[in-house]
This record gives structure tokens, C-alpha cells and sequence, in this order.
């Protein structure tokens, strides 16, 4: 697949998209229907009869897999059980291993009871403290593969959701209460899954062919994790630099999607100095959530926030993993790739590498 697409002009890349990245549209009908099923299986089995008031709530898909972005073949995929009468995030810490042992007994279950048939396998964990457990739903006549990291979580967002006439301001005091409990423990990053929802509405109205140009992104990623065999960046961190290349650059909802994907490289061979961030749903309004925000943007580039958890640094920590992107970014970006069917040269779209803060509390 690498010289697929390596070998592509640059105005066939919507073609490439369409022939080898999209799946197969019954995939998702299919996929769908087992998920439900899984989840409503979750819901009627877990800790009923049990003395204590604790049940599962809801049930919410993240991470990778995403019925708009997911690729052909093999995809993975968050699911993130809520929990009702959970009071903290740190109660979530404190009773991870309890949630996690109570979901994995039944979902050896449903594989015992074999109502999936072959499809539904639970996969074994080589760490038996493990902060999550996974199963995987096979295709095999559509080509398709889909692993699945189980998360226990605090419904954080349970009294927003539930109330029709709350102020939106609420959303700080949720990270203001987040973003004081992370700190005191020691954990930021560590309950962005509790906001699964917001990374779900971050993505669900955006432009089709914006989509379709994080497919593209994501199947490069993977090609060179492929050839590098090394850690590199999370892969939601090329995500959201995909979003923001256009946000910034074009928000069209037609483009050009040679010039999208060579923004994009452009933004990762220049990772050093990244600052950027969304004010979608916390800002600078409340003090607490501003003095946070102002010292995150203050450590060391790059920074990309998490756009509904400003603990977590989805950039992450993994310098040595960036600069092996960049070169490889900077490979392509030095090939013949990025020339049109005229073999005239696609400009990337104009787009800073930091986002501007409020003029009254200026970073140096």
C-alpha cells in the first residue's frame, strides 16, 4: 500500500481515498448493530443484583475508530462505560479495577454464549492490573477488524447532559473541579475518556471531505509506524493537527486535499514550535480553568491540548518519536509527490504554528 500511495498524483488522492481507505458501506450497518448489541448487553448485566446502587448509565464509542474516519481493515476503538453514582474522578481511580473485573466476567460471558457466533472474541491481558480490557469483532468477508479498549468512567458531563437549561459557562466548573482533582493526584491526561462525548461532537458536523482527508492522514501515520517500528506521536494528535491545518487555512467545504495533506506534514516537520489549542468548550472565563491554561501553554512545544480535556498534552512527552516523523514528513515533502497532474508544485495552505491567546495574558 505504500507505493499506492506514494506512486499517486496528487489530483488522484480523492480517487486513492475512495478505491483504498473507505470501508465498505455495510461494514459500518453491521458494525454497528453488534456494538449496540454489546452495549445493551453490558447494561442489563452488569452488577445487577448487586446490593450497592452502581450501574452502567450509558455506553459511548471513542478513540481511533470513528464511523466518519475509520479506515479500511483494521481499526481500533475506545468504548467507554459510564457509570452512574460515581461522585469524583479520583472515585473512578479508586475503583477501576473493581469496574473492570465485573465487565470482563461478562463479557467472557457473551463470548461463552457465542450470540456474536465467531465474530466476538475478548482478548487476554499480559498485565493483570490493566486499566482497561479489550475484545475484538472480526469481518472477515468484509475485510474488516475492529479492536476494542473497554474504559470504566465518571459520568462528569451526567448533570450538563441532563439539563436542558444549563449555562454552557457550566462546562468550566466541570474543568475547574477536573483540572483541581488532576492535579492533586498527580493524573492530568488521565480522564479525558470521561469526556468522550465532546471528542465525538468535536468531529461530527465537520465537511465529509475533511473526514476523508483524516483518513488520509491517519493511513499515512500508519505507514510510518510500518516503516519505523519505533513509538511515535498518538495518532489523535495528527487528528487534530489535520483539523486545525483546516480550520485555519482553508474551511471550505470543498479543497484541495493534496494541499490539506501537504499542510499537514508542513505542521508536522515544524512540530517544535506548536502551540495550539480550542476554546470550544472551556476558556479563559473562569480564573481557575485561565491559570491552568496559561502555564500549560507556557511547557514545552509542542502543545496541542486535548480540546475537552485541557489536562492532557495530546503532543505528548515523545520528542525523539516527533522528530522521526518530521523526517519522514520531510521525505515526501522533498519528493515528487506533491506535484499536480501539470507537474506544477501544490502549495501548502498559510498556516500558523501558534494559537493567539487573550491580548490581556500574553506568553512570551
Amino acid at each position: 500500500m505504500v507505493t499506492d500511495l506514494y506512486s499517486t498524483p496528487a489530483c488522484e488522492l480523492d480517487k486513492f481515498i475512495r478505491d483504498h481507505l473507505l470501508p465498505d458501506s455495510s461494514f459500518h450497518a453491521e458494525a454497528r448493530a453488534d456494538i449496540d448489541f454489546v452495549t445493551a448487553f453490558l447494561k442489563e448485566r452488569c452488577f445487577q443484583g448487586a446490593a450497592h446502587p452502581m450501574r452502567v448509565s450509558k455506553v459511548v464509542m471513542g478513540g481511533q475508530y470513528d464511523e466518519h474516519t475509520a479506515l479500511k481493515g483494521k481499526s481500533e476503538a475506545n468504548m467507554v462505560v459510564f457509570f452512574n453514582n460515581l461522585a469524583s474522578f479520583e472515585e473512578q481511580l479508586k475503583r477501576r479495577g473493581e469496574f473492570i473485573k465485573e465487565i470482563r466476567k461478562h463479557l467472557c460471558q457473551l463470548q461463552h454464549e457465542k450470540q456474536l457466533r465467531e465474530k466476538f472474541e475478548v482478548q487476554s491481558s499480559e498485565q493483570p492490573n490493566s486499566r482497561s480490557l479489550g475484545f475484538k469483532l472480526s469481518y472477515p468477508q468484509l475485510q474488516q477488524e475492529v479492536e476494542f479498549d473497554v474504559q470504566p468512567a465518571y459520568d462528569a458531563l451526567y448533570e450538563l447532559r441532563n439539563n436542558k437549561y444549563a449555562d454552557p459557562y457550566f462546562y468550566n466548573e466541570i474543568y475547574a473541579r477536573l483540572i483541581h482533582e488532576c492535579t492533586t493526584l498527580k493524573k492530568e491526561g488521565e480522564f479525558s475518556i470521561c469526556f468522550t462525548d465532546l471528542h465525538q461532537n468535536f468531529l461530527k458536523d465537520r465537511a465529509p471531505k475533511l473526514r476523508n482527508l483524516i483518513r488520509l492522514v491517519k493511513h499515512w501515520y500508519r505507514l510510518c509506524k510500518e516503516k519505523l517500528g519505533k513509538p511515535l506521536p498518538p495518532q489523535y494528535a495528527l487528528e487534530l493537527l489535520t483539523v486545525y491545518a483546516w480550520e485555519s487555512g482553508s474551511r471550505e467545504y470543498e479543497f484541495n486535499t493534496a494541499q490539506g495533506f501537504r499542510t499537514v506534514l508542513e505542521l508536522v516537520t515544524k512540530y517544535k514550535w506548536l502551540r495550539i489549542y480550542w476554546t470550544v468548550y472551556y476558556d479563559f472565563r473562569h480564573g481557575e480553568v485561565s491559570e491552568y491554561l496559561h502555564k500549560q501553554l507556557k511547557k514545552d512545544r509542542p502543545v496541542i491540548l486535548d480540546p475537552a480535556d485541557p489536562t492532557r498534552n495530546v503532543a505528548g512527552t515523545n520528542h525523539l518519536g516527533w522528530e522521526l516523523l518530521a523526517k519522514e514528513a520531510v521525505s515526501w515533502l522533498q519528493s515528487s509527490f506533491f506535484r499536480n497532474c501539470d507537474a506544477c508544485l501544490v502549495d501548502p495552505w498559510a498556516v500558523p504554528m501558534t494559537v493567539e491567546i487573550p491580548q490581556d495574558c500574553v506568553l512570551l
